[in-house]
């Protein structure tokens, strides 16, 4: 029995060289992930969500590169692995649900053709026994009528049931860890939490490694039991997600939070974060956040925060809020 993490993240680095500048989308992230768990990862647009994503699977394109840290899968190193060996890994070992399904299904096949491909790709399933696995999986999955649905093209699914094909097609080589890129962003709520009970159960039964990206701190309390909250290409607070999200330490989980319609009375307006995200080409001095804070001082504005931890809750903040 080995105590090595299935997924391990350590100051991972990547960059963008552009003509305006340099722009440190993943500056610095770090976090692991066992068999069978799910860390939700959160933040606003533009905070460097997907693009964490992207880097663990080595999709990233120029003129982005990685330019630092570490990515091991079950103790073998992914940043710097060859091309060949990353394609041989991507979709097997570790794979990728996209926000958008049409960005992962060819508008020119039927479905059943592209799950047919997908598991030929990798060798893992014999001929006769594909389609089984098919359709076994979109059972598991909620999708009605599984062997019509096979010989369907994308266009003629709706939007959750496309989502729903993506999510098995990642499933399909049964990977080992799955980056879900706010794969439920775009569909209604009752579909979306459709879609989230039938995850959380493969999660249970398979013991996939998860990470759920998303800007929803209401689906990822659903799904995950850790979560990490991102802010300008960093992670600024961490931990169970039932400690960080009852009781967070940064302020800007904080305004998160508070900017959530759920928590509103009826006829008081939402309280929202004020200004926007800082652009990544010029990152403020000091704590990143310190515009938009309203317990900034001038220490805040010099000094960038180291992260400290208290009970597994990490947190970069010269001024936290008190602890519950």
């Amino acid at each position: 029995m080995t105590d090595e993490p299935t997924l391990a993240v350590a100051d991972l680095r990547t960059h963008f060289s552009t003509r305006a500048g340099l722009v440190r989308a993943v500056d610095g992230v770090s976090f692991t992930l066992g068999r069978g768990e799910v860390l939700g990862l959160v933040g606003e647009s533009g905070s460097g969500k997907s693009i964490t994503g992207f880097s663990i699977l080595g999709l990233v394109d120029p003129p982005g590169r990685i330019v630092g840290g570490s990515v091991r899968y079950q103790g073998r190193e992914l940043v710097g692995l060859a091309p060949r060996d990353l394609r041989t890994l991507r979709g097997r070992e570790v794979a990728m649900v996209f926000q958008d399904p049409m960005a992962t299904l060819n508008p020119m096949l039927t479905v059943g053709r592209q799950m047919d491909l997908v598991l030929a790709a990798h060798g893992r399933v014999r001929g006769p026994e594909r389609r089984a696995r098919c359709l076994d999986l979109m059972t598991r999955l909620g999708i009605p009528a599984p062997e019509s649905r096979l010989a369907a093209y994308p266009h003629e699914l709706s939007g959750g049931l496309r989502q729903r094909v993506a999510i098995a097609v990642a499933l399909l080589n049964r990977p080992s860890v799955v980056i879900a890129d706010e794969p439920t962003t775009a569909l209604d709520v009752s579909i979306q939490a459709q879609i989230l009970r039938e995850m959380i159960g493969l999660v249970r039964e398979t013991g996939v490694a998860m990470v759920w990206i998303s800007h929803d701190l209401a689906v990822v309390s659903s799904i995950a039991q850790r979560v990490a909250v991102m802010y300008a290409g960093r992670i600024v607070e961490d931990g169970p997600v039932r400690t960080v999200l009852r009781a967070p330490r940064h302020p800007y989980t904080r305004g998160l939070l508070d900017s959530l319609p759920a928590r509103a009375r009826p006829g008081e307006p939402l309280a929202p974060i004020p200004g926007t995200t800082p652009s990544l080409l010029a990152r403020p001095e000091g704590c990143a956040f310190h515009p938009r804070c309203a317990r900034a001082t001038e220490l805040c504005r010099t000094l960038d925060p180291e992260r400290r931890e208290s009970d597994g809750h990490g947190f970069r903040c010269h001024h936290p809020l008190e602890a519950a």
